[in-house]
């Protein structure tokens, strides 16, 4: 099984399965089948500006966002654990030292979409 890479010292990065708290921050929940789940994540992010994914399997997505201004790349990792209905995640910048709260930002952005399109079901 796949694990997510744990965060740097940095507060740069934010992970589900982060020990510092100031890097921790909840997984999203999901109910019902795993390819639902993902299917709903692919969904979402592909409809993201500047969003790309790079890697994907049916429990683990990895996809890279550039910001607009000056193209800084960071890093989103999703990882489903379907026994537990939890979905882990871990965003990070790939350069710098602070990123001004937009990983996590970003992470609960993706949660209320990803969220949003269980309403809809």
């Amino acid at each position: 099984m796949k694990e997510l890479a744990p965060c740097p010292r940095t507060p740069n990065c934010i992970s589900s399965q982060a020990t510092q708290s100031s890097q921790r921050i909840e997984p999203l929940l999901f109910n019902g089948p795993a390819s639902r789940a993902m299917q709903g994540l692919h969904t979402v992010l592909e409809t993201t500006p500047q969003a790309r994914i790079i890697e994907s399997d049916p429990l683990y997505i990895h996809a890279v966002f550039n910001s607009r201004v000056f193209g800084f790349v960071d890093d989103l990792e999703l990882l489903l654990v379907e026994p537990e209905g939890i979905i882990h995640v871990r965003s990070a910048s790939r350069v710098g030292h602070w990123d001004l709260g937009a990983n996590r930002r970003r992470v609960e952005t993706l949660r209320r979409q990803f969220d949003a399109l269980k309403v809809e079901d």
